[in-house]
This record gives structure tokens, C-alpha cells and sequence, in this order.
């Protein structure tokens, strides 16, 4: 150089990035973390002659994989490239990095643009010539098909696993514990009661959320999991869909289900096939075709917003219909009332238009104080919460208003308190408000018609039922008269008013309801005992004579 004087070699800071994969291969020379960090800090002292300086930062992802870039180090070191703290980044191995190629071609990129250099030990790569570059993109596309291979075989295994009957991993399932030394599935006696009791609860007529409710009113929960960190979770009250699992588990036979077809399992049953069986039966006789797209043309306001206090779960949207659909009722229902029964949630559902209207009017309270509104970053949708056009904008529109004013919103009937959090704000605003209770009357007032039902009539539609479910083999007389609290002569007794003839069944069915409560029971097996139709019809004429004389 001029004058006899060297230049110094400008300082390259480099950072030693090392991963250890969630599953070491025990073939890998520099499987631990401190020996490839060694094997890198010597690499570097070994060009020191360059300027190249190892950082004392160590960036160490131990025990993550290499298949994505979801890991603490890595992301320390993308920031620190950010800040210009380093100028070379040196690997072990080129799979250290990363083990995807689309995920490592992106990585390249971002070294590029911030002209930062790679290299690895243990494979000549200088990134500054294209001939390194093409053998990096040949070397780590090996890289993602090792990984894509390890994860074939992986699966090869556990499919392999499954169809023998072998549990492959996860918590064990109510019933039953997992044994840590055999890794099989054995019995918990206590927890295999209670699926006796759920399978039993639910071939006596119980429905799904029935089974649940009186679950949780005896204080049973589910299977609580605790992790070796001391963490629990599980433990919760029965819903909907916890007992649905359980009922269609095929586990509970003795058997594995895996991508859909039924093995031999390993673990003792706890069901008998048969009420098994049994069971799938009633869940499939009891499956309602739903539309799929319901609620899509009938979303409330207050979807994904409205929250139920006292349950701290969504309150969702839906209506019921009357008259054929001619009338739409809209009403927010509480999703844990739905779910564990209405006994569980004190505030249940509440009319739609009710709390809408209600809301609508404290945020335009809210908003028509504030002063400073030109600076709200809403200032539009504001001025159309405040403006008579709010009445004639689309639902759509009105949902996007109150997404965009309203963080949060919280209802609890038992102590009738309205919450509301708008959004940039943590604070609560609280009001006073009440709701009436959404009356199901699809639903209650059906219950009550079948009470004023005269009794000759539902021992009629009983006894047709009855003998449908004996002749299709699904019940037996005595589990019958179990079920209905009967004795086996009472029982014999309902069954025997099949024998009647259509023209008096016809009769009984449209027949007003005044007229048929003077018929007594023990009149009509009288007329049902005569195997001939014709005499049948003139005992019926008899009664029927006797009852209509004026008294």
C-alpha cells in the first residue's frame, strides 16, 4: 500500500447459529448444541486472517425442528441482521438452518438484502459465486427430501401401528389410563362406570344433552390430564359433543378406528357390542339434517361481539320460525346454554332486537358527548350511527359499524348488567338493562299440547310405537317396561290396542279431544280383545251412543 502502510482488513462479525432437532439421530458426529458450536468457533478463528469475528451471542435453538422457522433463535438472529449486527452467518451443517427449501430459499433472500453472507463447515458454500449458490439449492433440496422421507416413514409406522390395535400416543381416553411401561391402554375402573352409566343413561331415551345434564348435576367432569410440568387441563362439565364422542367411540369395544375403518384393538372393552350397536342405531334414528346455511342470511348485529357474563362463552345468533316460516323470531342464545342445557346459564337467550336497539341507543349516547370526534379514527361510520340513515343501511353495513366502535360487549341476566368495551379502550362501561326470555314455542308449546292430549289417544300412539321397535328387534318387553316404569301386564295391556281396527284408530286420531276424555281405557281394551272388525265397530257405536245421550 501507499506509504508503506497496510489497510486493515475490514471486521466480518459473525454469528454461530446452531439447532439440535426434536428427535437427534444418533448417527449425527456433532449431534449436541456445545459441539457444534465448537466445531463453528474454530471455523471462524481458522479465517481470522479475513476479519472474521465470532460474536459473543450465542444463538442456540435446542430441541426444535428444523421443518419450519417457528424458533426463538433464529428469529433473535433475523432481528439482529435487521440492526446490522451481523455480517456472516455460519451453520454446522446445512439442515442446521433449515430443512424446508421453500422456507430456506426465503432465508437466502433476506441474507441477500441485507448483504448478509453463509457459510457452512462441512460443506464448501461461498454464496458470493453462482456455482455456490446452485450447489446450496442442490444441498438443501436434499436437505427437505430427507426430512419429507423421515416423515413418510414416521407415518408408514404409525399406520402400521393402528391396524395391529397398538395405541400410537395421545392422552387416553375416558375409561381409561395408559400404561407407561407397555404403552397400552388398561382400564380405569372408576371412569369405566361412568361410560356404562352415559351409554345406559342414553339407550333409556335420554337425548344427547340430556345424558350431559344429568351428568353434571351428579358432579361428574371430564377426564382431567395433568402434564409433567404440573399443568392441568380437562376436568370440565359434560357438553353436546363430549357425549356424542363418547357414544361413537368404538375404543369403548375394544377396537381402533383409523382413516375410517374399524381394527382390533389391544385394550379391553368396556360396552357390549351389542348395546354398542344399539346405541349407533339410536344416534343415527335421531340425526336431523340441518341447513348448513341457516344463519348466514339472518346474522345479528352483535355476532361474535355479544358475550354471556355469567358463562364467559359467545351468545350466538339464530331465530325460530312460526306459521310455516311466516314469522321470524331473532334471539342471541347463550353457547354453553346449548351445549350443558339451560339449567347451567342464568341468562340463557334473550330477544335480538331487544339488546340491538339497546346498544344502538348508549353508543349513540356515548359518541354524541365525546367532543373531539373529528379526530376519531371513525369518524365516518359515527356520523352514520348518528344520522337518520342508519334505519335504511343494509345489516351488513351495520355489523361493520358496531365491529369497527365496539371491542367487546357482555350480557348477564342475573344481575341484569349490560357491558360494553369499545375499541382502543380496556375500560368497562357498565348500564343497567333487562331482557325478557326468548319463549321456545316450537318447542315448549309442543310439550304442552301432548299434556292436554287425551289419555286414550297417547296410549294409542304409544302402543303403535311400541310394537314398530318390537317387530324391528330393537327393544324387548322387559327392557320396555323397564324404560316406561310398567309393569309387564300394563304393558301387554297398551299393546293389545293395536288389535283395534283402522276405522276406530281413525276415529281416536281426529276425534275432538272433549269427547274422547269420557272414554275410559278399560272400554276400549273391551272393544280391542274382539278379534272380529265388524262386532268391534258395533261396540264402538255402543260407547260412542251412550256417551252422546242427554243426561
Amino acid at each position: 500500500m501507499d506509504n508503506g502502510v497496510k489497510q486493515a482488513k475490514k471486521r466480518i462479525y459473525c454469528a454461530a447459529y446452531c439447532r439440535k432437532s426434536v428427535e437427534e439421530r444418533p448417527d449425527e458426529t456433532f449431534g449436541s448444541i456445545e459441539n457444534q458450536h465448537e466445531a463453528i468457533l474454530n471455523f471462524i478463528l481458522s479465517h481470522k486472517h479475513e476479519g472474521w469475528m465470532a460474536l459473543p451471542e450465542r444463538y442456540d435453538d435446542n430441541g426444535f425442528t428444523g421443518s419450519n422457522i417457528n424458533r426463538p433463535s433464529l428469529q433473535r438472529l433475523i432481528n439482529d441482521i435487521k440492526e446490522g449486527k451481523v455480517n456472516m452467518v455460519v451453520v454446522y451443517k446445512l439442515d442446521r438452518l433449515s430443512r424446508s427449501l421453500s422456507d430456506f430459499v426465503q432465508i437466502l433472500k433476506f441474507f441477500e438484502e441485507y448483504g448478509v453472507a453463509f457459510a457452512s463447515i462441512t460443506q464448501p458454500i461461498d454464496t458470493s459465486t453462482s456455482t455456490g449458490k446452485l450447489m446450496l439449492h442442490i444441498l438443501s433440496s436434499f436437505a427437505e427430501f430427507e426430512r419429507q422421507l423421515i416423515s413418510e416413514r414416521t407415518k408408514d409406522k404409525m399406520s402400521a401401528a393402528r391396524k395391529r390395535g397398538q395405541w400410537t400416543g395421545g392422552w387416553a381416553a375416558l375409561g381409561y389410563d395408559l400404561d407407561k411401561e407397555s404403552k397400552k391402554l388398561v382400564i380405569n375402573e372408576t371412569e369405566a362406570k361412568l361410560i356404562k352409566e352415559i351409554f345406559d343413561l342414553y339407550l333409556k331415551g335420554n337425548s344427547l344433552l340430556g345424558v350431559a345434564k344429568i351428568l353434571n348435576d351428579k358432579g361428574y367432569r371430564s377426564k382431567t390430564i395433568t402434564l409433567k410440568s404440573g399443568k392441568t387441563f380437562g376436568g370440565k362439565k359434560f357438553g353436546i359433543t363430549h357425549i356424542q364422542s363418547m357414544i361413537k367411540n368404538p375404543l369403548y369395544i375394544g377396537k381402533i378406528k383409523y382413516e375410517g375403518q374399524i381394527y382390533e384393538g389391544e385394550q379391553e372393552a368396556i360396552i357390549d357390542e351389542e348395546i354398542f350397536k344399539r346405541a349407533q342405531e339410536i344416534l343415527k334414528e335421531n340425526r336431523v339434517e340441518r341447513k348448513a346455511t341457516k344463519n348466514i342470511d339472518c346474522t345479528g348485529l352483535l355476532s361474535h361481539l355479544l358475550h354471556c357474563k355469567a358463562c364467559s362463552t359467545f351468545m350466538i345468533h339464530t331465530y325460530t320460525t312460526k306459521n310455516k316460516g311466516a314469522l321470524r323470531y331473532r334471539y342471541y342464545l347463550c353457547s354453553n346454554a346449548q351445549k350443558r342445557g339451560y339449567s347451567s346459564c342464568p341468562t340463557k337467550s334473550i330477544n335480538a332486537q331487544a339488546i340491538e336497539n339497546t346498544m344502538t341507543d348508549h353508543l349513540r349516547r356515548i359518541f354524541s358527548d365525546m367532543k373531539k370526534i373529528e379526530n376519531h379514527p371513525h369518524k365516518q361510520e359515527i356520523e352514520a350511527l348518528l344520522s337518520p340513515i342508519w334505519d335504511t343501511l343494509y345489516p351488513q353495513e351495520k355489523r361493520r359499524i358496531f365491529k369497527a366502535l365496539v371491542k367487546e360487549i357482555d350480557y348477564n341476566a342475573a344481575n341484569k348488567k349490560l357491558g360494553l368495551i369499545l375499541n382502543g379502550s380496556d375500560l368497562r362501561l357498565e348500564y343497567d338493562a333487562e331482557f325478557k326470555q326468548v319463549r321456545f314455542f316450537n318447542k315448549w308449546r309442543k310439550e304442552i299440547e301432548i299434556e292436554k292430549e287425551p289419555k286414550i289417544r297417547k296410549n294409542l300412539i304409544m302402543a303403535f310405537q311400541l310394537q314398530n321397535l318390537l317387530e324391528k328387534e330393537k327393544i324387548e318387553m322387559k327392557q320396555a317396561a323397564k324404560w316406561l316404569n310398567l309393569s309387564y301386564a300394563r304393558l301387554s295391556q297398551l299393546l293389545m290396542l293395536n288389535f283395534l281396527s283402522s276405522e276406530i284408530k281413525g276415529t281416536i286420531m281426529s276425534w275432538e279431544n272433549e269427547k274422547l276424555s269420557y272414554i275410559s281405557d278399560n272400554s276400549l281394551r273391551k272393544i280391542a280383545a274382539e278379534i272380529d272388525w265388524q262386532k268391534q265397530r258395533l261396540m264402538w257405536q255402543a260407547l260412542i251412543s251412550r256417551l252422546t245421550q242427554p243426561k
